[in-house]
This record gives structure tokens, sequence and C-alpha cells, in this order.
């Protein structure tokens, strides 16, 4: 079974990506972007941009069938990495 989860994108279709995919039992979240309506969210706060990017996540493994108990590995990749404490508070 191949259940794709839509991050609304109008981009998907042409370039080939979904917010998520669930085959079987596992659930693979792709690259995630603080972006909202179209536009980058909380420009210049990281803690906000992390924060938000973990509930689009999460959103995407719970329509996928999965829970929050099933994480097993996150990826924060940041373009400061001198800010990283802002986005290790998010995580937490």
């Amino acid at each position: 079974m191949r259940k794709l989860i839509s991050s609304g994108s109008h981009l998907e279709e042409p370039i080939g990506f979904s917010r998520a995919c669930r085959i079987g039992n596992l659930i693979s979240v792709s690259g995630t972007a603080p972006i909202k309506d179209g536009q980058t969210a909380y420009i210049g706060d990281v803690y906000a941009q992390t924060k938000y990017c973990l509930e689009l996540s999460m959103k995407a493994i719970l329509e996928a069938g999965g829970k929050p108990t099933g994480i097993i590995r996150t990826r924060i990749m940041l373009t400061d990495i001198s800010r990283w404490e802002e986005a290790a508070k998010a995580h937490g």
C-alpha cells in the first residue's frame, strides 16, 4: 500500500514530491520549510519556524496513520548553525 500525503503546494506535481509517503508501516516525511500561504513564515524567528515545520510534519504523520510515539528520527537543517539553540528548544 502506498499513500501520499499532500503539502498542498502547486509544485508537487511538476516537481514530483509530497509532504509525506506511507508504504506499509513506514512513513517518510519530506523536507519541510516554513511556508505558509505561499510565503516564508516567521522570518528571522528560528524557534517559530522550527516549531511550524515540526507541526506540519506531525500533521502529515497523523494523516498517514502514524503516531508521535512511532517517530524514530528527526533531522533539522539550519542556514545559520549559530542559532541551533533556538531550533533545539522548539524540537524539545
